[in-house]
Formats: C-alpha cells, sequence, structure tokens
C-alpha cells in the first residue's frame, strides 16, 4: 500500500523549510559585516538544539526517535552541512543576496544528476536539458573571465556540491532515521566545528586579509547586542524547524523531485536584496536567475508528469 499523498507532502516540507532557510540567509549577510561566522554558528547551533529538544523532539516520538544505527553515516552527512554553510556563507559576506542565492542553486541541478549515480533514479532527456539550462544560468551569473567574476563566487558552487551530497544522504538515512535525529546530528556537527573555528580564530590573530569573505572567518569574537543576539537566536529557531523540514522532504518523496521546489528562494531572494540591501541584480545577472528558474520548472513539471505515469497504469490494471 503506497501512501499518494507522501509527494505533495515532501513538497510543502520543502517548501516551509526554504522559507526557514532565505531567513537565515537574510540574517547572516546583515550580521556578517561585525561578528565571526563561527560566533553566529555557535549561538544558533546552541539555540537549535535547545528548539529540536523543547519541540520537536516531544512532537515526533520523544527521545526514542533519536535512535540511530547509522552514526557514521550522520557524521558524513552532518560534514557535508557544515562545509556546505561555512561555504555559502562565506560566499554571501560578499555578494550580492539573490546572485549567492543564484549560484547556490546548481546544487538542485547536481541532485537531480547524483540522484542517478547514488540512488538509482532516472532522469530522462528534457530533465536532462533543464539541468543544461540551470547550468547555463548559472554559469551567465558567474561570468567566468569577465570584469564581474569574483573569486568568492566560486564558495556557492562548492556550498552547492556539498548540499546536493547531504541530501543523496538524507534520502538513505532517511529510509531508517527520522527527520528529528537528522536534524539534532547536524546541529551537533555545526556546534563541534563552531567550538573548534572559534578557539582557532577566537582571539582575532588571523584578522588580517583586506577581505570580507576573510574578516567574517578570522574576525575575534565580540559579545554581541542584545538585538543582534535576538537575531542570532532566531537563526537557531529558523534553522531547527527548516533542518527538520527538508529532511522530512526528502525522506518522503525522490530526491529528483524535491530539489526544484526549493527554487521559490529565489524570487523571495530578489526581494529581499532590493528592500533590505538595496541590491539590484544587472540584466546579465537577471537572465542567468531566469534560466535557473526556468529550469527549475520545467523540472517541476517533468516531474509531475512521471508521478502520474505510474498513477494510470495503476488504474489500467484494475
Amino acid at each position: 500500500m503506497t501512501d499518494d499523498s507522501a509527494p505533495l507532502t515532501g513538497a510543502l516540507w520543502a517548501l516551509f523549510a526554504t522559507l526557514c532557510f532565505t531567513s537565515v540567509d537574510v540574517i547572516i549577510k546583515f550580521l556578517s559585516g561585525d561578528y565571526a561566522l563561527y560566533q553566529i554558528g555557535f549561538i544558533r547551533s546552541v539555540v537549535a538544539m535547545a528548539v529540536v529538544f523543547a519541540v520537536i523532539v516531544p512532537l515526533t516520538g520523544g527521545l526514542a526517535a533519536l535512535k540511530t544505527t547509522q552514526i557514521r553515516a550522520h557524521v558524513v552527512r552532518g560534514l557535508f552541512v557544515v562545509m556546505a554553510n561555512f561555504l555559502f556563507f562565506l560566499g554571501l559576506a560578499v555578494l550580492p543576496l539573490a546572485e549567492a542565492v543564484a549560484i547556490f542553486f546548481v546544487s538542485p541541478l547536481l541532485i537531480a544528476v547524483f540522484s542517478i549515480f547514488f540512488l538509482g533514479e532516472r532522469v530522462g532527456p528534457r530533465r536532462w536539458a533543464a539541468i543544461v539550462i540551470g547550468l547555463i544560468g548559472v554559469l551567465i551569473v558567474l561570468r567566468p573571465g569577465s570584469e564581474a567574476f569574483q573569486i568568492a563566487a566560486l564558495f556557492p558552487v562548492g556550498a552547492a556540491a556539498c548540499y546536493a551530497m547531504l541530501h543523496i544522504l538524507t534520502r538513505r538515512i532517511g529510509a531508517k532515521d527520522s527527520a528529528a535525529a537528522m536534524t539534532i546530528s547536524v546541529q551537533l556537527m555545526m556546534l563541534l566545528a563552531s567550538v573548534l573555528a572559534g578557539l582557532g580564530f577566537g582571539h582575532g590573530g588571523f584578522d588580517t586579509f583586506d577581505h570580507p569573505s576573510a574578516a567574517f572567518l578570522f574576525r575575534a569574537w565580540i559579545w554581541p547586542t542584545p538585538f543582534d543576539f535576538a537575531l542570532m537566536a532566531l537563526l537557531g529557531t529558523c534553522i531547527a524547524f527548516g533542518g527538520y523540514a527538508i529532511s522530512s522532504a526528502y525522506r518522503r518523496s525522490p530526491a529528483a523531485f524535491i530539489a526544484p521546489f526549493e527554487y521559490v528562494a529565489m524570487p523571495i531572494a530578489l526581494i529581499w536584496g532590493v528592500m533590505l540591501f538595496d541590491e539590484t541584480p544587472d540584466r546579465w545577472a537577471l537572465i542567468g536567475i531566469a534560466l535557473i528558474v526556468i529550469s527549475g520548472l520545467v523540472l517541476i513539471w517533468r516531474e509531475a508528469v512521471a508521478h502520474r505515469k505510474p498513477t494510470k497504469l495503476a488504474a489500467k490494471r484494475l
């Protein structure tokens, strides 16, 4: 017996997660000029773990929901999350919000590709065409070789690859473990990475580079103002619920189906960039972003067709 609502439920979880994560991007960019990345990561992880244990765990079966026999897989997945976060946020400290998000959106395309090799999912010629269109869009936004190109733009590309791999692992782990277990393992890894980075860079002695990304990584620890601390706490809340939501999405539906729904972050990032940071993408950036969005819509359409076909075949057999 199959759950026909699972794809729709997974899509709704993905959309909710996207809203949480776009809020995180805005807050991180706002704070990146004053605080160190590891400091923000530490506070948000502590808050996120508190939210998970106080809210999510009691509502999803208690501490029994955190049991796992796949500790090594959780550690590897957590490392990919840490690398994806650190790389993307280092790029976000320099790049306009919409462009950073657009570059990062090579990740859903990579998820669709990786799902072939690691999950055995099938990608047809039309979806391959959509993937190629999306990659062209990313290249237009990047503009390698032009004066508009920045080395920092490569950080979201690396983050995208890590993000794609962590969701492939989510699909594997989620067959046995709960979304709560995956959420808490991620926050533990992020907390550990933030503590280690704080011990290594917290004194500020390495903050000697004249670059926003380097300053964001090596800046000394300073105590935040009450308002900024509240923002960091909000980060943790968004991360906790967003992490649970996206884990739930990939547990319920195929990776190549869920990935395109995360494109909702693109128009949201455009709006926030203009309203909060006075960032208006140029013509080429808008063209590249449009191609990325189009490729996502095509992937959504092809996945909808693929999910309807088995239903029609089953109906004919009855």
